[in-house]
C-alpha cells in the first residue's frame, strides 16, 4: 500500500494471482503451528480472495467461526464466488479503521499484510491487537528479503532489483524485510508465549511451475512497471529489464527462495503484569 493508499499489486488478475500462489498444505501447517484450534472465533485480516479463510474455517471446525476482512470489494466478490462456506463471513473493511463491530476474537491471522505498510506496521499491529480477547493469539506472517534472493542473476539485473526494491520502500511504503520485524512488534506490545518459526516460502529450482511463472510475471508487469523507477541501467527501459528478468527466471539453472517468518504470541490477561495492549 503506498502512502496514497494504493495497493502495490492492484490489477484485474490480482485475486487469481493470490489464489494460485497460496499453497493450502503450507497454510494449514503454519496455522496449526500458530495455534488455530477447533471452536475458535478467528479473524482473517487481509483475507484477499478467500482461500486462506476457507482453509482456516476447516481448522476451527463446525463450532468455529471465521470473519474474513479485506478492503478490496473485488477480491471479496471473488472470495464469495469461490470460497463461500457456512461459518465464514466476508467483510469489506480497512483493518486500520474501527474494528469494534467485528467483535472480539480468539485468534487473529495476518499473512502478507504488514509488508505493504512499512512505516506504520507497528501501529497496525497495536490497533489489531485490541480486537483480541485477553488470552487470545495474534499470528503474523511475512516474507523477509522479499523478491531479493536469487542465484545466477546477471549483475546488472541484480543491482537493478535491489535498487528497485529500495525505491518501492521509499515511494510505496513496501517493506522487503517485514518478516524480521514481527517478533519485535509482539515483544513491544507485551505479548506472552511468543514463538517464531522460519519456513521456505519460495523454493524454486529447475523448471518453474506455471503458478510460479504467473506469480513472478505479474510482480514484474504490475509492481515494477508502475513503480515510477527509471531503469536507468537499461537503454530500453522497463521493457529491456522485464525481458532480462523473464529470461533469467525461466532458465532451469535459476535458484530462487524466500524465507517466510511466522510469529505468534498470546495477549496478556487483564490484570497480569504485562497488561493487555
Amino acid at each position: 500500500m503506498s502512502s496514497a493508499g494504493r495497493y502495490l499489486m492492484e490489477s484485474e488478475e490480482e485475486a487469481l494471482r493470490l489464489d494460485l500462489k497460496t499453497d493450502p498444505r503450507a497454510l494449514v501447517r503454519q496455522a496449526r503451528w500458530g495455534g488455530v484450534r477447533p471452536g475458535m472465533r478467528l479473524g482473517d485480516f487481509g483475507c484477499g480472495p478467500g482461500k486462506t479463510s476457507f482453509h482456516l474455517k476447516r481448522l476451527v471446525g463446525e463450532k468455529g467461526e471465521v470473519i474474513a476482512v479485506d478492503r478490496s470489494a473485488a477480491r471479496l466478490d471473488y472470495a464469495r464466488a469461490h470460497y463461500a462456506a457456512a461459518g465464514i463471513r466476508y467483510v469489506t473493511a480497512d483493518i486500520r479503521g474501527p474494528l469494534e463491530e467485528l467483535g472480539r476474537f480468539d485468534f487473529i491471522w495476518m499473512r502478507f499484510v504488514l509488508e505493504h505498510y512499512r512505516s506504520s506496521a507497528f501501529e497496525i499491529v497495536r490497533h489489531v491487537a485490541r480486537a483480541l480477547r485477553p488470552g487470545g493469539i495474534l499470528c503474523l506472517a511475512d516474507l523477509d528479503h522479499n523478491c531479493l534472493s536469487h542465484h545466477g542473476m546477471p549483475p546488472r539485473l541484480e543491482r537493478t532489483l535491489f535498487s528497485l526494491m529500495d525505491h518501492l520502500a521509499q515511494t510505496a511504503d513496501f517493506d522487503p524485510y517485514a518478516g524480521r520485524r514481527l517478533y519485535a512488534h509482539l515483544y513491544d506490545l507485551g505479548f506472552e508465549e511468543i514463538r517464531v518459526h522460519l519456513y521456505p516460502h519460495h523454493l524454486i529450482y529447475g523448471r518453474a511451475r506455471p503458478a510460479d511463472l504467473f506469480n513472478w510475471t505479474r510482480k514484474v508487469e504490475v509492481a515494477a512497471r508502475r513503480s515510477g523507477y527509471s531503469f536507468a541501467g537499461y537503454e530500453g527501459g522497463f521493457a529491456e529489464f522485464a525481458a532480462e528478468f523473464h529470461e533469467f527466471f525461466e532458465h532451469p539453472r535459476r535458484f530462487t527462495y524466500s524465507p517466510l517468518i511466522v510469529c505468534r504470541g498470546r495477549k496478556p490477561l487483564e490484570g497480569s503484569p504485562g497488561g493487555a495492549p
